[in-house]
């Protein structure tokens, strides 16, 4: 089994200053940070963006904290569109601005050194009612992305989000096949999006996305709802899907999701540490010497 390396993602310490969210999460104790590219925390779109992220890069490096980019900023490109624009838009023009986005943040992720560039697909537009020119829209938007990501040596790791055109596992698999399996291309899995709506349960699902495991991202949540919940709060055994995940020898963060929880987020990242380290001590100590668990 390999050792589980947890972090903590700013978008639940968007009411922190940057600085201060990374000092919070070094005192607390946690491996890393997923760091999402935002208004309050990094601007990817605001002026001297190389200098803003050398400095952060320091920061990192001396409280200890390795990191993640993350994309997932609600209005970082549209101050009235949640996660507008998508890569799904039908204005080329508009897709190109996602596109950029994700292309500074594969130049973000290199500079940082991080293990992975996170990003979604998006949701289908109203007025798209052919399902393949969504798909087709899509490989289109993230290919200069993947040769970037390739380029730069940090992987793409797109995650199934409820709702959005790549909503589960299959999904996935069906944009790796379209795209011919590129090698910039991995996934993020979303331990309480498992427990949302996939039919293997949670520690199955990582079983079975081992092999294109680039990044986790993890919470509590119930079947058939998709609301981030702190730990305790939903459905999700957690031992067996941290045991799941430390048997695959999965080298990246697995970093707390909780978006909608930033009024409360440094309980909740004081909190939510020691409960997976708990969960975590449980499964080694439950494991025989020498289990291929």
């Amino acid at each position: 089994m390999s050792a589980l390396r947890f972090g903590y993602g700013t978008n639940g310490l968007a009411d922190l200053r940057l600085d201060d969210a990374l000092a919070l999460l070094a005192d607390l104790g946690y491996d890393g940070v997923g760091l999402t590219l935002d208004h309050m925390h990094l601007d990817p779109l605001a002026p001297g963006l190389a200098d803003r992220t050398r400095r952060v890069a320091e920061r990192l490096a001396e409280l200890g904290l390795d990191v993640t980019v993350e994309t997932g900023a609600r209005y970082v490109l549209d101050p009235r569109r949640k996660h507008g624009p998508s890569l799904l838009d039908p204005d080329p023009e508009a897709r190109a601005r996602r596109v950029d986005l994700l292309l500074r943040a594969v130049r973000v992720a290199a500079d940082l050194g991080a293990h992975a560039v996170h990003c979604f697909s998006g949701t289908v537009p109203p007025t798209v009612t052919d399902p393949a020119t969504a798909w087709q829209r899509l490989a289109a938007s993230l290919t200069p992305v993947l040769d970037a990501a390739d380029a730069a040596g940090v992987p793409l790791a797109i995650e199934p989000e409820p709702g959005h055109l790549v909503a589960t596992l299959a999904d996935f698999h069906r944009l790796r096949r379209l795209l011919g399996d590129p090698p910039a291309l991995g996934l993020t899995l979303d331990i309480g999006h498992c427990q949302c709506l996939e039919p293997l349960p949670p520690d199955e699902c990582v079983r079975a996305a081992a092999p294109w495991l680039r990044h986790v991202q993890i919470e509590d949540m119930r079947r058939g709802v998709h609301d981030h919940l702190p730990f305790g709060e939903g459905e999700i055994d957690f031992p067996p899907v941290l045991a799941a995940l430390a048997a695959t020898g999965y080298q990246g963060l697995t970093v707390v999701e909780l978006p909608r929880h930033s009024h409360a987020g440094p309980h909740h990242a004081a909190t939510s540490l020691p409960f997976l380290r708990h969960a975590a001590d449980g499964v080694r100590a439950a494991v025989p010497e020498g289990s291929n668990l």
